[in-house]
């Protein structure tokens, strides 16, 4: 069996109970979309800016928590810890004032343990970093870096807007100040070969990151890279493809990295393809067959 540094027991070591990520909505925008870089976004990125199950920005942050705690609280009624996860677009582009208001309301309701942040390398801006670190001394702030892939074809095909070093000297400065850093990585890109993949979380294993997130490629209904789909320019991975490349991928990451995600969620009502991903439970079923925890 392979082990790896798995995500729940992690929260449980550090926070002593068990602990859930609540998504929010914080009603921000990205330069992929607002004309800074484009307009479109990723190629492979929803209408909801990957938050397809944060709620509606009208919902104010602390009534999106009530409602967060309310649903897990329906499924897992055990008493346990909440990390407020600003998940829907890029999350640190607004002005610092306005970041300052959202990440604090979600810092101040008891429940919430932690925040985590999603966003883009270039989209941390001086003042921006200098609010995460006055924060991270009250609660735990984590950001969370969409990189994808360091492949510089690959990255031009998703539209992904900034080059690697920007992806460095973002971790860099993150570290700098002791923040802590999780990374997403597609599998399954368009064009990349296993061992692309593998270069990709290898060259995160060492950028000095604490986290990783590795996402199967869902294609969702209303992208570009669902037109691409159907035009028959690519084929997605089958399940066992991807299980012995989730395999391969923790062989590759040293103990002390947290694996946030070894899959995803693929919104099914939208889900295009590979259909198989919709059955969460068998597919995690499968990795247990290869993997457990340290």
């Amino acid at each position: 069996m392979i082990k790896y540094n798995d995500l729940n027991s992690y929260l449980q070591r550090r926070f002593g109970r068990k602990v859930y990520k609540i998504p929010i909505n914080g009603g921000f925008t990205c330069p992929n979309r607002d004309g800074t870089l484009g307009t479109r976004g990723c190629i492979f990125c929803s209408g909801y800016g990957s938050g397809d199950f944060a709620p509606e920005a009208d919902l104010t942050v602390s009534e999106q928590i009530e409602a967060g705690i309310a649903k897990v609280a329906a499924k897992m009624p055990e008493n346990g810890g909440y990390i407020a996860y600003f998940q829907a677009f890029t999350n640190t582009y607004a002005p610092v004032e306005r970041l300052r208001t959202l990440y604090t309301e979600a810092m101040e309701h008891p429940d919430i343990v932690a925040i985590s942040i999603g966003t883009r390398p270039d989209c941390l801006a001086e003042d921006v970093l200098d609010l995460l670190e006055e924060l991270n001394k009250i609660k735990p702030v984590w950001v969370e870096l969409g990189l994808q892939t360091i492949h510089r074809k690959s990255a031009e095909y998703i539209r992904r807007g900034y080059e690697l070093p920007v992806y460095d000297d973002a971790v860099r400065r993150l570290r700098e100040r002791g923040i802590e850093t999780i990374v997403h990585v597609i599998l399954g890109l368009p064009g990349e070969t296993r061992e692309d993949m593998l270069e990709t979380v290898k060259y995160v294993a060492d950028s000095g990151v604490q986290g990783i997130k590795l996402q199967l490629l869902h294609v969702i209904e209303g992208t570009d890279i669902a037109e691409d789909y159907r035009a028959g320019k690519f084929e997605c991975m089958s399940m066992e493809e991807y299980i012995e490349l989730v395999a391969d991928c923790l062989k590759i990451l040293p103990p002390d990295i947290v694996v946030h995600r070894m899959t995803g969620d693929g919104a099914k009502r939208t889900l295009v393809a590979p259909l198989w991903s919709a059955d969460k439970k068998r597919v995690l079923n499968e990795l247990k067959r290869r993997v457990e925890p340290l």
